[in-house]
């Protein structure tokens, strides 16, 4: 039996430079490789890992791929009658060289945290609604949108790819640890 490597968590204060590189497209003809199929593997696992955690890209856990993943615990916190069928079965989502193609001119300020900025949260402006094209785990191009809330994890989740990080335009960013934290 092989053991599966854990991964870790990139967290800003280890000053990886890959959470600052812009992510690399996964080339088409890898997509369903061992290679990419054990880091998409590796991001659920340190993604279900995490309690408040929804969503994870590529370079949080050390890969500069153009990969992410939300979680299916998003889908339990979404009122049910707004989740159309391909939600009901709560699967993680995985989105391969995603890209944004609509971004509704409706913004909201929305309290905005992240796994790689550990207990530190602050005040984004975001688009209302979002909608993103990407491939899926088996190579097939799907386009999905978003409001709200995924909407949200759609935009935070594509910065990541792009270098950005929600501190370096959210306001009123406060470290605010959890309860019986040491």
């Amino acid at each position: 039996m092989t053991q599966r490597k854990i991964a870790k968590i990139v967290q800003v204060k280890t000053g990886n430079p890959v959470l600052r590189d812009f992510a690399e497209p996964v080339p088409l003809e890898e997509i369903k490789s061992a290679k990419i199929k054990n880091i998409i593997d590796s991001m659920k696992n340190a993604l279900a890992r995490e309690e408040e955690g929804v969503a994870i890209a590529g370079p949080q856990i050390g890969e500069p791929w153009r990969i992410f993943v939300v979680s299916k615990k998003i889908f339990q916190l979404l009122d049910n009658s707004k989740i159309d069928a391909n939600t009901e079965k709560f699967e993680d989502l995985v989105f391969i060289n995603p890209e944004i193609t609509k971004l509704s001119k409706e913004k909201e300020v929305m309290e905005e945290g992240c796994l790689s900025v550990r207990d530190y949260y602050g005040k984004i402006k975001r688009s209302m609604k979002a909608s993103v094209r990407a491939y899926d785990e088996n190579g097939n191009v799907f386009e999905r949108g978003g409001s709200r809330l995924l909407a949200q994890i759609f935009q935070h989740e594509i910065d990541h790819l792009n270098g950005i990080l929600f501190t370096d335009t959210a306001k009123d960013v406060q470290k605010i640890e959890k309860h019986g934290k040491k």
